[in-house]
């Protein structure tokens, strides 16, 4: 009975969740930007610059210099707005990440959102013995929330084509009840993954597009 109801205040939270990131004035001006083509490339053009300060972690092309962070690049825009929002409001927690995103306005990260969200993300190294057993978990597991191609949502991230260590030791976080983020579905999702398990569907997303 406490599974579900955690499951519910969750999925109510989500609810909530989007409810607001509509609402937010930066969620609102990237969609204006989205509708009209020549102002997102153009917002594109400028988050491009705007971002020069993302790139000592995430990489120029959004694609991160090490394992320690993610991809940004290819990752749905109204997820990855809505992450800029609570790393600004200390929802997330990180202490470099927060300094940063606070002087950003809400132009700054529609710009900044869109140019991520446009990149193409080259498939990551994988082992290819491993992404057999690999996707036929995620195909039980994770495409119900993340998609059928991993690609993400508006709630939930992109992991296809994320560094392998990367996703490696995310799901092992989560597994484990470890990590920074607290998430109830994931908990119950990773709850019975082995450790060869969780190699073999890092394998698996880290090689799709």
């Amino acid at each position: 009975m406490r599974f579900f109801s955690l499951l519910t205040a969750f999925v109510l939270g989500l609810s909530g969740a989007a409810s607001a990131l509509a609402q937010s004035p930066a969620h609102e001006r990237m969609k204006t930007l989205q509708a009209d083509p020549a102002a997102q490339q153009a917002a594109i053009a400028a988050g491009k610059k705007a971002s020069f300060f993302c790139a000592n972690c995430h990489g120029d092309n959004g694609i991160a210099k090490t394992t320690d962070v993610p991809n940004l690049a290819g990752q749905h825009p109204s997820y990855l707005l809505e992450q800029i929002r609570k790393f600004g409001s200390g929802e997330r927690k990180d202490q470099f990440m927060q300094g940063l995103i606070k002087v950003l306005n809400d132009e700054e990260r529609a710009q900044i959102t869109l140019y991520y969200a446009s990149i193409v993300v080259p498939p990551a190294k994988a082992d290819p013995e491993h992404t057999k057993q690999g996707k036929v978990l995620y195909e039980k597991l994770c495409a119900r929330c993340h998609g059928p191609g991993a690609r993400g949502t508006e709630i939930y991230p992109r992991l296809a084509g994320q560094q392998q260590p990367y996703l490696q030791k995310s799901i092992t976080h989560y597994r484990d009840g470890t990590g920074v983020r607290n998430n109830p579905l994931m908990a119950v999702s990773t709850a019975g993954l082995k450790n060869p398990d969780i190699l073999a569907l890092s394998h698996f997303l880290a090689q799709l597009p």
